[in-house]
């Protein structure tokens, strides 16, 4: 009311009364002054808007996906950070060890050692076929599962019940690309969005699943199956979804190299015209300049020798070749000064970002340990603490549900003998403990690695178990076991004659031959 009536008297004191309120909403404090300044020059150009999960992630993952994919393809760092990130979590495979807690079951250490010596029996059976394709293993699956997560954000496995003659165990695991869950043409509900719906708390309660990969440029129709999460009898997980959460509410997952996709195809399409310019200036390159377009250039290459016949204006010249000139032409000789003397010190610059947005450092991305030990060990401690952590998610996000379904599956049948399995759902979670074993963190110096864990098991900050796994992957019962047998065949060939002998085979400090 106030302004209009200013407005009314005097138009030049309400312009100015308009233009000290639009100022005073621009005034910045706190955080305004700084990062969110709507003022600075230096931040004025940032598009900063941003949306819901949904809006960020999930609308965008069909193109986020396909250059991911893409960069995998034709980009040689891409490729080498999801191969370096694939072979140091899963490596051979991620292998069980049973750990029951015997104490609450009742039972013996002999009867639990035995007892965990059969399912790692029965597993390992169950695990050279366990895909529904009929082509992997259990750990091959692991890395395809893995590697798959990395590339397309997120990965989908079912378990199916598939009889196969042969085969006591009729638990199968179904691998399915993200690219397959999404929402079926002409769903519009807002609890359904890249294929998931869920309740009004966020929780996924089924996925839409495409019976063919939409991609498929054979398919020309296509059919979505709704598969509830849980099972309505059983409350048994149907589905498992693995991906990474980066933000509450999310959904679907993100490729791993989503962040770096601009830096990496650059990077490419740099190195790429860095090698050609300097396969050009490995050739005696020319330029021929001509008063007479429309005549050739001077003799033909004979067919059979050409390069690209099907262009009718290529010219090419052969290996030392010598081609007359047409009349008005001359030869112009041209210098492309390659190799680029700055090219290594640029891509490292790059690739040492790229490595720090992956968590990887440039030593063991790149393959290439030049630096001290010290430096070196450091790239790869730091390395592992990654390597380590995606090993875990990836144990709690796949091998551990499909190990207890498994058992499931095994104590019903019979084959595994777990007494009040299904009655009790503690008693069920003290029989499917179990450790899960991968490939050993690499060693710059065997020596000081080994000397290191020797003091750290005297000192009793570590365990024989543990530093056997850290340094072989190998499992210290069965490293006991193969000793002992060892032991004793040599000291049946004679190789042993004295206590002394055994005990340093042994390196056990103290212990007396009993012989």
């Amino acid at each position: 009311m106030i302004d209009k009536v200013v407005e009314v008297v005097s138009p030049e004191r309400a312009l100015r009364r308009e233009a000290a309120r639009r100022t005073l909403r621009v005034l910045n404090s706190g955080y305004g002054n700084h990062g969110a300044s709507r003022t600075k020059k230096s931040l004025i150009g940032w598009n900063h808007k941003g949306g819901s999960p949904d809006d960020d992630i999930t609308d965008n993952l069909e193109v986020l996906r396909q250059r991911s994919r893409d960069l995998y393809m034709g980009g040689p760092l891409a490729t080498g950070a999801l191969k370096t990130l694939r072979t140091n979590v899963v490596g051979y495979g991620l292998r069980v060890k049973p750990q029951i807690d015997a104490d609450f079951l009742g039972m013996s250490d002999e009867e639990a050692d035995e007892w965990e010596r059969h399912v790692e029996r029965e597993f390992q059976l169950w695990a050279e076929d366990c895909d529904a394709g009929r082509m992997l293993d259990f750990y091959e699956m692991q890395a395809l599962v893995f590697l798959s997560m990395l590339m397309s954000g997120d990965v989908f496995c079912t378990m199916p019940m598939i009889e196969r003659p042969g085969n006591p165990y009729a638990l199968k695991i179904a691998v399915i690309e993200a690219d397959r869950v999404c929402n079926p043409p002409g769903v519009t509900s807002p609890n359904i969005r890249g294929g998931i719906e869920v309740d009004q708390f966020g929780a996924p309660i089924a996925y839409y699943i495409a019976q063919k990969h939409p991609l498929d440029s054979k398919s020309m129709q296509n059919k979505w199956a709704r598969v509830p999460v849980f099972g309505e009898r059983t409350g048994r997980r149907n589905v498992l979804h693995l991906m990474e959460f980066e933000r509450p509410g999310q959904r679907r997952g993100v490729p791993i190299l989503a962040p770096v996709i601009e830096s990496l195809k650059q990077l490419t399409r740099y190195s790429e015209a860095e090698l050609m310019a300097a396969v050009v200036s490995g050739m005696f390159t020319v330029f021929i300049t001509s008063k007479t377009p429309e005549t050739p250039l001077g003799e033909a290459v004979p067919l059979e020798q050409q390069v690209d016949v099907t262009d009718e204006n290529s010219y090419e010249l052969g290996n030392g070749a010598i081609i007359a000139l047409g009349e008005g032409e001359d030869v112009k000789e041209v210098n492309p000064a390659r190799p680029n003397t700055a090219f290594d010190s640029f891509v490292m610059s790059m690739t040492r970002q790229i490595g720090a947005a992956l968590e990887i450092p440039y030593e063991v991305l790149v393959k290439h340990f030049t630096a001290s030990y010290s430096a070196s060990r450091a790239a790869l401690l730091e390395a592992w603490k990654m390597f380590r952590m995606r090993r875990s998610w990836l144990i709690s996000k796949f091998c551990k549900p499909i190990y207890n379904e498994f058992l499931y599956e095994a104590v019903a049948r019979g084959r595994i003998n777990a007494p009040g399995f299904f009655d009790d759902p503690i008693i069920r979670a003290a029989y499917s403990n179990a450790e899960w074993y991968g490939p050993s963190q690499g060693q710059i110096d065997p020596l000081k690695e080994v000397n290191a864990a020797k003091i750290r098991v005297q000192e009793g900050f570590s365990t024989r178990a543990r530093e056997a796994t850290e340094l072989t992957g190998s499992d210290f019962e069965m490293i006991v076991r193969q000793r002992t047998k060892e032991e004793k065949m040599m000291r049946e060939g004679g190789l042993l004659t004295n206590a002394s002998e055994n005990q340093e085979v042994l390196g056990v400090p103290g212990v007396e031959n009993e012989e």
